[in-house]
């Protein structure tokens, strides 16, 4: 977050002109000495700030500042923001670099699209749950149009209609409000309320998308992170859970355990194979998940599960084998 901070506080230097440590703290919502370690981070990445003494003093840019960097339409400069922000720069030490970069790209944009850049990368989270080396953007088949449509409407605050297709149903027309966008386990999610409630939307679910003239209904800031814990949590807590016992190859454990909402045991066999006592959402979710797997797994309980992935072989069995 530091780094989408320095760039805010040197966007507000360019408004306002000199602004005091107290009127930066109130504005970006810190304290007055991380406003001026944020001073100091900008000094070291080459922005001529300079204090000012005395009553009316403050901090303030040299005048005439301005980065150059051109060529960079609005939609580059927002996919830099959000390729280089949150995780990225503190994982590999580049937090400095970082922030020095941001700044040029949001200072060489139109001034009717500071405002935008400014505050895209706080709309985006990528994997809060993945080791950053091992992630991808999104994994997932997601049209790019779609994508495209659901991202500016995030950033712009507009109001988005989408046409969702939900597990097991048809697609729906939906009106929302765009949050965020969220990335876990190759995973990309929209955050949205809809009609004052809050909703999360598989983007690869979306079928098409349409940004809307009206402004989103929905807070001027958002704590993405927070967000999503909050979501997550009531999601794990609800729904008819199931908890299922599984024989399984060792080298699927990922794919199971990456479907799963939590782990309660897990055990070697003689034979090399693991037993894990694994929770899922609801028995659709039990039922699909082991599918998956094949004859990689086994579900050794509860019975119903093992009857209806019987059922279902069978079925499936009985429809190639039969002469056409």
């Amino acid at each position: 977050m530091r780094a989408d901070r320095l760039v805010s506080l040197v966007l507000l230097l360019r408004r306002h002109g000199r602004l005091s440590a107290t009127a930066l703290a109130r504005e970006l919502e810190v304290s007055t000495r991380t406003v001026l370690r944020d001073i100091e981070a900008l000094s070291a990445a080459g922005v001529p700030v300079y204090a000012e003494r005395g009553r009316y003093g403050g901090f303030a840019l040299l005048p005439g500042f301005r980065t150059e960097l051109t060529g960079l339409n609005q939609d580059e400069a927002l996919a830099l923001l959000v390729a280089g922000s949150r995780r990225g720069a503190q994982a590999f030490g580049l937090g400095s670099a970082l922030a020095s970069a941001m700044l040029k790209v949001v200072d060489a944009l139109p001034e009717s699209y500071r405002e935008t850049a400014a505050g895209a990368a706080e709309r985006l989270l990528i994997d809060p749950e993945t080791d950053l080396l091992s992630r991808r953007l999104v994994a997932e088949e997601a049209p790019d149009a779609v994508v495209a449509e659901v991202l500016r409407a995030v950033f712009s605050g507009h109001r988005l209609r989408i046409h969702y297709a939900a597990v097991d149903q048809a697609p729906k027309w939906r009106t929302v409000d765009p949050i965020g966008l969220v990335t876990v386990r190759e995973t990309g999610y929209l955050l949205a309320t809809r009609s004052g409630a809050d909703r999360t939307y598989r983007l690869s679910r979306i079928v098409a998308a349409e940004r809307l003239a009206e402004p989103a209904r929905r807070p001027d800031r958002v704590d993405l992170d927070r967000a999503w814990q909050e979501r997550g949590t009531r999601f794990r807590t609800g729904g008819d859970q199931v908890t299922v016992l599984v024989r399984l190859d060792p080298a699927r454990r990922e794919d199971l355990v990456g479907t799963a909402l939590a782990v309660l045991a897990e055990q070697a066999d003689p034979d090399g194979r693991l037993r894990l006592e694994v929770t899922f959402q609801d028995p659709r979710h039990a039922r699909w998940a082991l599918w998956q797997l094949g004859t990689d797994a086994e579900a050794l309980a509860p019975q119903w599960l093992r009857d209806s992935l019987r059922d279902r072989a069978l079925a499936i069995a009985a429809r190639y084998g039969a002469s056409s």
